[in-house]
């Protein structure tokens, strides 16, 4: 082996080239699990790492546990011998190359909050044998690849990177329930820590996605990954603040978006709603503020954006409370139906929705709140909602509609009856946009 670990990365692209590689995901997830269905599509055989004993059992039964992704798809996988899922992390030193797709919160200061990586990467490094490739697909700040996963790997293991083994960054770009594209079809990006991780990593997702994306270390792939969702977060916020700025001159937002639109170029149409969701918009954008302190530079525009979007709940309550005291009645004491809960239409991935804050804010009001969703059977119970009652979504007829004294439509799923909806409701309050006729009982937010 060569001292700067060429030799190394070549015998492993050769590995992946002929599928004799093993390649082992941490997280099975909305990002791990298509990911590792991928891999197996394209003959290799993986092993995935969760800690949760009952998505390794269900896994392992063929049962998928992510709406978008079919049991018959897993279970194929799981019986075709290619894939197999466990919770027993000594087996990391089994696979080629690991990659490491763990959630990267916030804390409640609004500060990364690296837990999963450091666990995840002590207990690679207490098995991490010379010669495998390490890729973090977490989001995260630039220089986490390089200044914490690294050296925590090197401590553990004793080895050295970019000599005994190979250490890259390629962000996940996942977007569930998007019909138009999928894991091996959208544009991977990838970075290594030096050379030979770069070129390693950009072999193995070749075999695995139509266009690989090599840019020049883990921390400007870091950089592209919150960059891309920092355009997204910024430019919500825009039509978020138009949409308050609109509503006193009675123009509708969507009506201005819908005709801007047809410009056909310089204009990208993005869409106002009841706030940020989904486990990136609302988190990234606050990992480069953050990292951006540590270098003496504020990101005053980033921030601002961030303002706007967080308040945007309070905005909707602030309508609902005018639309009800409109009719007489107090939010407290009202009986109101939350459209919705998953952050965006069609998934079941209810992950930071807004949902969750405007549930929140009207229990705290006195309201007596239910909701519906066709994707989520039943209220997830988190930490930050620990407080509110786990419920199971209700029944959407036209009794239950006319039983509450509003109807707060928060995600727009495509498999709603509107019409009826708007016939049965007494008071509806459209964050969306799914009402462009004026209705008696429709208030937009």
């Amino acid at each position: 082996m060569s001292a700067d670990g060429t030799l190394d990365g070549e015998r492993l692209v050769q590995k992946i080239l002929s599928r004799e590689s093993t390649v082992g995901i941490v997280g099975m997830g909305y990002v791990g699990l298509p990911l590792a269905l991928a891999l197996v599509d394209q003959h290799f055989d993986v092993l995935g790492f969760d800690i949760d004993r009952a998505k390794v059992t269900e896994l392992m039964a063929g049962r998928s546990y992510i709406s978008h992704i079919s049991s018959e798809r897993v279970e194929r996988a799981v019986g075709g011998g290619r894939f197999e899922v466990t919770d027993d992390f000594t087996r990391l030193s089994d696979p080629d190359a690991i990659l490491i797709c763990v959630p990267t919160p916030l804390t409640s200061q609004r500060e990364p909050e690296l837990k999963y990586v450091v666990a995840t990467a002590r207990q690679l490094g207490a098995v991490l044998r010379s010669g495998q490739l390490v890729v973090l697909e977490s989001t995260t700040y630039p220089g986490t690849t390089d200044e914490v996963l690294g050296p925590i790997l090197e401590e553990e293991s004793g080895l050295v990177c970019g000599r005994d083994f190979l250490l890259a960054f390629s962000p996940e770009r996942e977007d569930p329930g998007n019909p138009d594209f999928h894991t091996a079809t959208i544009p991977k990006v990838v970075g290594g820590v030096d050379e030979a991780s770069g070129e390693v990593a950009a072999a193995l997702y070749g075999q695995v996605v139509e266009r690989v994306v090599r840019v020049s270390s883990a921390r400007t792939a870091e950089a592209v990954k919150l960059t891309e969702n920092i355009f997204r977060a910024v430019n919500i916020a825009l039509v978020n603040e138009l949409k308050i700025v609109f509503d006193p001159m009675e123009i509708d937002v969507w009506e201005v978006l819908d005709a801007a639109s047809s410009k056909p170029f310089g204009f990208m149409k993005f869409s106002p709603g009841p706030g940020w969701g989904g486990h990136c918009i609302p988190i990234d954008p606050f990992y480069l503020t953050w990292k951006a302190r540590e270098h003496g530079v504020q990101t005053r525009f980033i921030e601002l954006a961030g303002e706007v979007n967080v308040l945007m709940p309070s905005y909707v309550i602030g309508k609902l409370q005018l639309a009800l005291n409109a009719r007489k009645k107090p939010v407290n004491g009202s009986r109101v139906l939350v459209l919705g809960v998953a952050y965006k239409r069609d998934v079941d991935d209810a992950r930071e929705s807004p949902a969750f804050v405007l549930m929140d804010r009207l229990v705290r009001l006195g309201a007596k709140v239910r909701y519906h969703d066709p994707h989520v059977p039943v209220l997830p119970r988190t930490r930050r909602w620990a407080h509110l009652e786990q419920t199971e979504s209700i029944d959407l007829t036209p009794e239950h509609v006319g039983s509450f004294d509003a109807v707060l439509l928060v995600t727009d799923h495509g498999d709603v009856d509107y019409e009826m909806l708007a016939e049965h409701a007494q008071l509806l309050v459209d964050t969306r946009g799914v009402y462009r006729a004026p209705r008696a009982n429709v208030v937009k937010a």
